[in-house]
């Protein structure tokens, strides 16, 4: 059973809480000790919250998650996970997420909370409704960012909390377009919002948060802010790089045939993830040297 628990935690999915370390890079403290602890704890406490998420929405959705191809083999879908024993992990860990979010100030607490809340909301019915239910996903890697900010803390840059909102926007979105292409006519038995969804109306919402994605980044790395913070406009050439990603994410949504969500897919991906490295590296380098 405590495979299956670990499984049920989903710690794969725990790579979206890098997003939490954004204000450590961009605002140049990774020379800091205490801000890197202070990192490292809000990383940890998002992955706890998150899997705490993962486990109450497992719980809700177990009945809709067996008619799905691969979600069916998940731990509680399939039984292998008690319905008590998760209910109990998923308590403990919202808990411990702000009890642990108490070292770092009463702001982190309040985002912990409103992450958890957020999640709550979203699985008691608004997953429902259309459009809303995408950006109440999305909400959660701003949260993610805010608190990164506020765990160190510093000022978040208004065009890197744009950047975020329209990439977490196109992860969603094309998570969507993936279940809906994926499970067909099903779509509405494992996802009742799908239903209110199309192929063509997706990949129109993609097309407006791509280019709004690349375009919000390449104005925060030009942004007189920025090469008055770094004291470089040099921060630029790592557009090529954001830009690789992206193409690439679509290619393995539009070209490459896989059970798996895309998220899951691309940090499968040597491509993307040897891109993913390199532009860390990079922007590391140009914001330390």
């Amino acid at each position: 059973m405590l495979f299956a628990f670990v499984r049920a935690l989903r710690p794969v999915q725990w790579v979206k809480n890098v997003f939490v370390l954004a204000p450590l890079v961009f605002a140049q403290r990774l020379g800091d000790p205490d801000a890197i602890l202070r990192t490292a704890i809000a990383f940890a406490v998002f992955c706890a919250a998150a899997s705490a998420v993962y486990l109450w929405n497992d719980l809700r959705d177990r009945e809709e998650d067996r008619h799905h191809p691969v979600k069916r083999n998940r731990p509680i879908a399939s039984g292998a996970l008690p319905v008590g024993a998760a209910m109990t992990g998923a308590v403990v860990l919202a808990a411990g997420s702000l009890a642990v979010a108490w070292f770092l100030g009463s702001a982190v607490v309040t985002l912990v909370a409103l992450y958890l809340g957020i999640n709550l909301l979203y699985a008691g019915g608004l997953k429902h409704v259309v459009v809303l239910d995408v950006m109440m996903v999305a909400s959660g890697y701003v949260i993610r960012v805010q608190a990164g900010a506020d765990a160190i803390p510093v000022s978040v840059s208004r065009w890197l909390i744009l950047c975020t909102i329209f990439l977490a926007l196109f992860l969603i979105l094309s998570k969507r377009r993936h279940e809906l292409l994926l499970l067909q006519d099903d779509a509405g038995d494992h996802r009742a919002v799908l239903s209110n969804y199309s192929s063509s109306f997706l990949e129109q919402m993609m097309s407006v948060v791509t280019a709004s994605t690349v375009v919000s980044y390449a104005l925060y790395v030009v942004d007189d802010d920025t090469v008055a913070r770094f004291g470089s406009d040099q921060l630029v050439w790592t557009v090529p790089l954001v830009l690789f990603g992206i193409f690439r994410y679509l290619y393995l949504v539009y070209q490459v045939r896989d059970a798996r969500n895309p998220t899951e897919t691309v940090v499968t991906d040597l491509q993307s993830v040897i891109n993913i490295l390199l532009w860390g590296a990079v922007v590391v380098w140009l914001t330390t040297r």
